[in-house]
């Protein structure tokens, strides 16, 4: 989590300096390759956790291709064939995004045929916060949305926070940091949702809220 949380800030601050661009997603894979190499039992290089992650059906064929697009760029980087010049933002978020969907993926509790060829346990989550869980991790983030905020509020990111803190509440349960995160979450989405005209992106983010919401339900809003 702390991985991906500074790859996040570092895509913000890339807006204003575009070398961190480059270095939010090699820094994302650090989590990427901590989660693949815990999840399936194996120190392995990035490139065959990916493979191996694919061919079990824990992430997308689509999904590991892109993953392997930025360890093909941290290899370069490694060998002085690219610069931390190499991304802009809005390339930077786009892959940033699909580290955050597959270890959000890698992290969900596995089922019982999972738990027995991997050898990983975890309890199912349950209720209708869990249901609206695994229609998320079903959905494709709306097209042509990506690198598109709102009133300085990022969707891509919005998403990525909102996803982070409904699994962490499923798994652990929120700490208060996590809950007045989440609260804040809530006030953006009811500030940018009316004002998307585009009706799979509304629905995708009417659900998201909701999702929120639900997950918030339990928690009183802490004061800042």
């Amino acid at each position: 989590m702390s991985a991906m949380e500074t790859s996040r800030e570092l895509i913000r601050h890339s807006y204003f300096r575009y070398e961190f661009a480059t270095v939010a997603v090699t820094h994302s894979l650090f989590a990427l390759e901590h989660v693949l190499a815990e999840r399936l039992a194996t120190n392995e290089p990035l490139h065959d956790l990916i493979e191996r992650a694919a061919e079990a059906g824990l992430i997308t064929a689509g999904l590991a291709a892109e993953l392997d697009l930025s360890r093909l760029l941290r290899d370069k980087l490694t060998q002085g064939t690219a610069s931390s010049a190499a991304l802009r933002p809005v390339q930077a978020v786009a892959m940033v995004r699909a580290v955050f969907d597959a270890v959000s993926l890698l992290l969900r509790p596995p089922s019982a045929a999972e738990t027995t060829s991997l050898g990983v346990g975890g309890a199912q989550p349950e209720g209708e916060l869990a249901r609206l869980w695994e229609d998320h991790l079903s959905a494709l983030f709306p097209d042509g949305f990506r690198g598109v905020d709102f009133d300085g509020v990022d969707l891509v990111l919005l998403d990525a926070d909102v996803a982070g803190l409904v699994r962490r509440e499923l798994n652990d349960g929120l700490d208060d940091s996590g809950i007045a995160r989440l609260w804040g979450c809530i006030a953006d989405l009811d500030r940018i949702v009316p004002r998307i005209n585009e009706e799979y992106c509304a629905s995708y983010f009417t659900k998201l809220r909701t999702m929120a919401q639900i997950a918030a339900a339990p928690h009183t809003p802490t004061a800042t």
